[in-house]
Formats: structure tokens, C-alpha cells, sequence
């Protein structure tokens, strides 16, 4: 009944398209957001078959790019998109790129060290080390002293990044530069970064494809990559001194605290959140749409079906591994939404 309920209201909102009038939108950018999109996409259509909703996952940058250049009609990052970037897409389309939240997820590290099979625990200090190329072995005590019921070899360790610009990426690196000065003064925050060590791989395909058939490897991955490929992942200690795996509700948990404190636009980092149970490596997903698009059909379309995400929409995030939108959120972006002009 309540499914009943959410697809006709669906089918109200999106009845402004006309009988017979077929209307296709694009947009292409995080990996992260591909599974959730698709299936917004699919499940969009059902409530009206006149729309076409086509998604390409080619990377966060690919997506701050191509929706920049009007190539696509949306965009989708995982790491919101700065005011050079704000200012130039501005200066192309003679419109604002607003962000909109879609969902949550995580960044996870995977790793393959023969003869260890269980979850490792990962403190601050040892992933910034890993990703500095400052640890170089197995053994070190920053791994070996939070992992001491494990016998961890005196093997080199490899590093696996994303090749591309990549939200994850972002996530990864803006963590770090909390936790780590050194890291934040040396490499900073990016959607693609200077890399002092490691080999890349493209998309989560190409990080965890290389992981798996490197032995004494390590990388990064999205959690629902990770989940829905049945790779195990480490716990990461948090703000308060607890090492926690990435779930629906560490992941939530992050999002407590910026739904209170959400800026106007949107863009927020929620990595290193407070909370004795909050992964620390968390961020929203944003689709990122023109204030002002000239095909009133098309523009009347995408303003409905981003509405549509952020309500109906969420009761696929958890099934596919994503943490809903906090309630707050919502109610904020639906204000936002109101202000895309046809």
C-alpha cells in the first residue's frame, strides 16, 4: 500500500510531461552514485515511460567537467565542486551549478596480504603514513600496534590510487588532511592529487582489480563497491578513539551533526565527524544540476526528478548500500529546489 501510495505521487509529480512526448536526460560523473542512478532511472520510468534517463559513471572530474561545459544535463560528484570550478561553469553556461545531496557513502581501504584473511584496524596516523610513502612495511608499529593479535609481514607495501579525478578520491584525501598536517600541507585536498607514492588504477574496478592480484597491496574503494563485490575491508579509528567499520550506520552517523549545521549550498565535508560510532571517512554524494536550463520541458523534468530522489528515491539507498539523506537535509533542498527556473 505505502509503495502504492509513493508511485502515484511519483506519477503526479512528473504528469507535466505530455502524452506521447518523450523527453531524455543525461548525466555522467562518480562511480560512487552509478548503481544508486541507475536504479533511479529504471524506477523513474516505471511511474513515466516518456522519460529517458541515461547516467555514465566516468568519474567525479569527468562529471564537474562535462556538466560545466553543458555537455550533460546533471552531474554527479563525490566531492563538491570549488569556486574556481563554480565561477568558470558560470562563465560557460551563464548560469549557476547548484549542489544537491543524493545519498551517503564511504571510502573504504582493501588490501591483500597473504596469510591475512581478517578485518585490519587502521589508526590516523597509519594511513597518512601509508599514503606519504612514509610506511613502507607490513610490520610497522603504527599497523602492527593496532592489529597485535595479527602477525603482519616484513613485506614492502604497495600503494593503489585512482588514476582519474574521482570523488572517492576527494573523500580519501580530504580525510587525511585532517587527521594528517603533513599531508594537508604537502598534498592537499583534490579530486586528483599529486600522488608521492603508489600505482593508480582506474575507477574502483581498477584499484580493486590491482589490489586483488598484488600481493601486499593496499587501496581505496567505495563501500558499496565493496560490498556488492564481497571484498573485505579494515576498520578505521575515528575522532573519538574507536575503530569502526564503514555501515549504514557509521556512515549516518557522520551525517548527524552537518544536518544541523548544512550550509546554503551545500557544501560540506563530513570527514572526521564526531561520535563514538561515526566512520570517519563518509561523505554526501551531490548531483549537480543549472539553475536555469533553456529546454522548459527538459528543465521541468530534471527539477522533478531530482524532488523525486531525494523522497521516493531514498527507499532504494539502503538496499544498494547508501545511507539515506537526514530528514533535515531533505526539507532544506526541497526549499533549493523551488529556485531552478524553466
Amino acid at each position: 500500500m505505502i509503495r502504492k501510495i509513493l508511485l502515484a505521487a511519483a506519477f503526479s509529480a512528473v504528469s507535466l510531461v505530455a502524452v506521447g512526448q518523450q523527453v531524455t536526460l543525461t548525466g555522467a560523473g562518480s562511480t560512487f552514485a552509478y548503481p544508486l542512478y541507475s536504479k533511479w532511472a529504471a524506477n523513474f520510468k516505471q511511474v513515466n515511460g516518456n522519460v529517458q534517463i541515461n547516467y555514465q559513471g566516468i568519474g567525479s572530474g569527468g562529471g564537474i567537467r562535462q556538466v560545466s561545459t553543458g555537455t550533460v544535463d546533471f552531474g554527479g560528484t563525490d566531492g563538491p565542486m570549488n569556486d574556481a570550478q563554480l565561477a568558470d561553469a558560470k562563465s560557460k553556461l551563464h548560469t549557476d551549478i547548484l549542489h544537491f545531496p543524493t545519498a551517503l557513502g564511504a571510502a573504504v581501504p582493501i588490501y591483500n596480504i597473504p596469510g591475512v584473511s581478517g578485518d585490519l584496524n587502521f589508526t590516523q596516523d597509519a594511513l597518512a603514513g601509508i599514503f606519504l610513502g612514509k610506511i613502507t612495511k607490513w610490520n610497522d608499529p603504527y599497523i602492527q600496534s593496532a592489529n597485535p593479535k595479527v602477525k603482519l609481514p616484513a613485506s614492502n607495501i604497495l600503494v593503489v590510487h585512482r588514476s582519474e579525478g574521482s570523488g572517492t578520491t576527494y573523500m580519501w584525501a580530504d580525510y587525511l588532511s585532517k587527521v594528517s598536517p603533513e599531508w594537508k600541507s604537502k598534498i592537499g585536498v583534490g579530486s586528483a592529487i599529486s600522488w608521492p607514492v603508489g600505482i593508480g588504477g582506474k575507477g574502483s574496478e581498477g584499484v580493486a582489480g590491482l589490489v586483488k592480484q598484488t600481493a601486499n597491496s593496499i587501496g581505496y574503494v567505495e563501500l558499496v563497491y565493496a560490498v556488492e563485490n564481497h571484498i573485505n575491508y579494515g576498520n578505521v579509528r575515528n575522532s573519538a578513539g574507536n575503530f569502526v567499520k564503514a555501515s549504514l550506520s557509521s556512515v549516518s552517523a557522520a551525517a548527524a551533526g552537518a544536518a544541523k549545521n548544512m550550509p546554503d549550498d551545500f557544501r560540506v565535508s563530513i570527514t572526521d565527524a564526531p561520535g563514538a560510532q561515526t566512520y570517519p571517512i563518509a561523505s554526501f554524494t551531490w548531483m549537480l544540476v543549472p539553475r536555469s536550463v533553456p529546454d522548459k520541458t527538459k528543465a521541468a523534468v530534471l527539477k522533478q526528478f531530482l524532488q523525486w530522489g531525494i523522497t521516493t528515491g531514498q527507499n532504494d539507498c539502503e538496499p544498494l548500500t547508501y545511507a539515506k539523506l537526514p530528514r533535515e537535509v531533505v526539507a532544506k533542498e526541497e526549499a533549493a529546489i523551488k529556485t531552478l527556473q524553466y
